[in-house]
């Protein structure tokens, strides 16, 4: 199975769109026909997901393209058209759980033309997609795209690419995926109608939670993308502070059985992503140490990477569990759950969660311990959510207030990163015996001392501007 990520430029153009003269070398003209398979209800469409098949010069080839934080990740494998391969049907039981089951639901020819252009030290590859939506034999509609993708280089001749191209009449692409566009004319699901009071926006919210859990659960599989494993935590995390900020909107004792839920699934995810943000913070802290000394780090590196295999091993196989698809079945039915009996505004939510927050900062004393400053983050990443909760009934104001919580959520969190990478710094240098690792742990510990110490300084201006979005939003 062979993996890869795209870095590069999407533009929806008009049949009949030609390039521009871009001065470049012509590549090989090809012709692709794909087969695309969902399930009826086109769930993986509906999270980001394609699954398909594709033939070209008689060679047939599987494809699964997961969401990811660059852009499209595509995973590839040879294969005939009678048997869908075994490893990407491994990374969608969340998908296919229940009686779902793969279908084809488009299959398109596409024609494809484009340069390789080389400008100062980068080369890109230019295509201009011409694709054939197929019935039978019968073309049912057509529409076109243009790819320009960084092959070699830093990105700016990507850049300078996508000017000429808009200046040709291309536009940038709004991203629908090219299968949705495939299937245009079809009805999609039943959708349920707005709900625009209180306890409907919470339910709307955990929907787009179930979601977000959902397109990223591949990813969390496969492990090749840290960002699928973020934003699976992240929803994990905003559902559940969701019915912590909204009790009393939806039925008591359903929302405190899943939030029970959620809490076992975020004790799973969190030590695999903290132990991903910390390799990736040691590994940088590590390339700047002299050669011996970023070599007897080494073994310390390897303990780090056993750690991460036993948690990743403990979550994966949560994820395996009859357990882990019940709390997606709830999720997923969280807008059929009955309403609470508490008549409260959104804003009322958002001001009380803001409330509670002022209320932890002054109780801080002057020279507040690492977890005193902790328990506040946590208090302002409840009222972040209570604020996107409310949103829609504070407006600009409420985005203003959510925009200034994750700058006082981000500089806390940068202080708990440090704390954190210092105690799992300690505790790997306490089990092994090297005196010059101990040497090398004791400078990185510093270095967490500073991010401590430059966190802190950062936080009073910070938290300024968060009182005052938050009274400027709580009039």
């Amino acid at each position: 199975m062979k993996s890869a990520s795209e870095r590069g430029l999407r533009f929806d153009v008009e049949p009949g769109f030609t390039l521009p003269d871009l001065d470049g070398t012509p590549l090989e003209p090809r012709t692709v026909t794909s087969t695309y398979y969902d399930t009826p209800d086109r769930r993986l469409l509906d999270c980001g997901i394609t699954f398909g098949r594709r033939v070209e010069s008689h060679t047939g080839l599987w494809t699964l393209e997961l969401p990811s934080e660059g852009g499209a990740f595509e995973l590839a494998v040879p294969g005939g058209p009678t048997r869908m391969p075994p490893a990407f049907l491994s990374l969608l039981p969340a998908l296919l759980r229940g009686d779902a089951t793969l279908e084809p639901v488009a299959k398109l020819r596409t024609r494809r033309t484009g340069y390789s252009v080389t400008r100062n030290t980068g080369t890109v590859e230019v295509v201009l997609d011409s694709v054939a939506v197929l019935d039978g034999s019968r073309i049912a509609g057509r529409f076109a795209e243009v790819e320009a993708e960084a092959i070699t280089g830093n990105g700016s001749a990507l850049t300078a690419i996508g000017k000429e191209l808009r200046r040709a009449g291309a536009d940038r692409s709004l991203g629908v995926p090219r299968l949705r566009r495939a299937l245009a004319g079809e009805a999609g699901p039943d959708e349920a109608p707005s709900d625009a009071t209180a306890a409907g926006r919470l339910r709307s919210l955990l929907a787009e939670q179930y979601r977000e859990l959902l397109a990223n659960d591949p990813g969390v599989r496969l492990g090749e993308d840290s960002e699928s494993l973020h934003h699976a935590r992240v929803a994990t995390r905003r559902a559940r502070a969701l019915l912590r900020a909204a009790e009393g909107l939806v039925d008591a004792e359903w929302a405190e059985s899943l939030r029970a839920e959620l809490k076992w699934l975020g004790a799973l995810l969190g030590p695999v992503r903290d132990l991903d943000v910390l390799v990736e913070h040691i590994d940088s802290e590590v390339a700047g140490l002299e050669r011996d000394d970023a070599r007897a780090f080494g073994s310390i590196r390897r303990r780090l990477e056993q750690q991460h295999a036993d948690t990743r091993s403990a979550l994966l196989a949560a994820m395996s569990d009859p357990r882990y698809f019940r709390l997606l079945d709830r999720l997923e039915h969280a807008p059929d759950v009955p309403g609470g009996n508490e008549a409260v505004s959104l804003e009322q939510i958002a001001s009380r969660a803001f409330k509670r927050t002022r209320k932890a900062m002054k109780a801080l004393p002057r020279n507040p311990s690492d977890e005193e400053l902790h328990r506040v983050r946590i208090e302002v990443k409840r009222a972040r959510y209570a604020g996107e909760l409310a949103e829609p009934a504070l407006g600009k104001a409420g985005g203003r207030f959510v925009r200034a919580a994750k700058d006082v959520q981000d500089v806390i969190g940068d202080h708990q990163d440090a704390c954190v990478a210092e105690i799992r710094i300690r505790e790997l240098v306490a089990s092994g015996r090297a005196a010059r690792s101990a040497l090398v742990a004791g400078r990185l510990i510093e270095r967490q001392h500073l991010r401590k110490k430059a966190a802190r300084k950062a936080l009073p201006a910070t938290w300024r501007s968060f009182e005052k979005a938050g009274r400027a939003a709580f009039k």
